[in-house]
């Protein structure tokens, strides 16, 4: 009952990270739309493009997180967890377009050039959108870990990747000041590389929400630590097998076969069983464990 009861508090404090994110975005947005206004830079409208993708990610970031801490009811007998791959799978998305649109308007900017004006100005509130979301960012990836969310952690790597946008287009079009107006071309190629660096973030993105979805295994160092567990437990020459894991968002299910001694009474293989199933749990709390016991005289038939 205490695991169960752990969980809503749990997504309670992740939403509530999400809020910065969506307080961050907000405020990011607004003053990178006001450097593209001050400057006319299409490289900075593109990183201005970017941080309102943000904002609606984190908003479906703050849905997601809402309907993955309801409880497991009769119509989802194990929970809502996988609705965090649809946040992630969606953030994925909404970067992709974006990619598209900065890209398209690049190529436009390209084929009819503008004069830029006041770099100075705007590369400066562009600098101090981008320690912003740098700060919500780390902010955001000690949390994930924290809470073990692909959610925050989409969320937190989206915004990284708008930090290091940011630092290439200003870095570039610092450039762009101080040279002849022919450099003024730079402005559009930089955009064009923001989008296609954008586009390998959400691709990743979506890459791993559909892995979730698929109920991929647990990574091989959780496995090899499961394992170690069962040799802990039971001693070096344990003998299991049928042995399966998944994810689902920060919930891990597994299950094998465990074969014991056949004059065992059912109590003392219970025991067993619950001892291993708590040092589990104790280095997973959101784990659900499934033992079939079989007698070791059968091998495991």
């Amino acid at each position: 009952m205490a695991q169960a009861a752990a969980q809503p508090v749990t997504q309670s404090r992740a939403n509530r990270v999400v809020l910065v994110s969506i307080a961050a975005a907000l405020v990011t947005m607004v003053l990178k739309f006001g450097a593209y206004v001050l400057t006319g830079s299409v490289s900075l409208l593109s990183d201005a493009a970017e941080s309102s993708v943000n904002l609606m990610a984190a908003v479906v970031a703050f849905g997601a997180l809402t309907v993955a801490a309801r409880p497991a009811d009769e119509e989802f007998r194990y929970g809502y967890d996988k609705a965090e791959y649809f946040s992630s799978g969606v953030e994925g998305a909404l970067i992709l377009v974006a990619a598209v649109t900065i890209i398209y308007t690049a190529i436009t900017r390209f084929l009819n050039p503008t004069p830029l004006s006041d770099l100075g100005p705007g590369l400066g509130v562009a600098l101090v959108a981008s320690a912003i979301n740098f700060a919500v960012s780390r902010f955001m990836l000690r949390k994930s870990e924290q809470y073990d969310s692909i959610t925050l952690e989409a969320d937190a790597h989206h915004l990284m990747t708008d930090v290091w946008t940011s630092v290439g287009v200003v870095a570039a079009l610092a450039v762009v000041m101080f040279a002849p107006p022919s450099w003024a071309i730079l402005d559009p190629i930089i955009a064009v590389a923001v989008g296609l660096n954008i586009i390998r973030t959400g691709v990743n993105l979506v890459r791993r929400s559909a892995a979730g979805l698929m109920d991929i295994a647990l990574p091989a160092d959780e496995m090899d630590q499961i394992e170690e567990v069962l040799r802990e437990m039971e001693g070096p020459d344990v003998v299991y097998h049928k042995f399966r894991t998944r994810k689902s968002a920060s919930r891990r299910y597994i299950e094998f076969h465990l074969l014991l001694p056949g004059t065992l009474t059912v109590r003392a293989a219970h025991d067993r069983c619950t001892a291993i199933e708590n040092e589990i749990r104790r280095r997973w709390p959101k784990t659900r464990i499934t033992i079939h016991v079989e007698p070791k005289e059968t091998g495991g038939v």
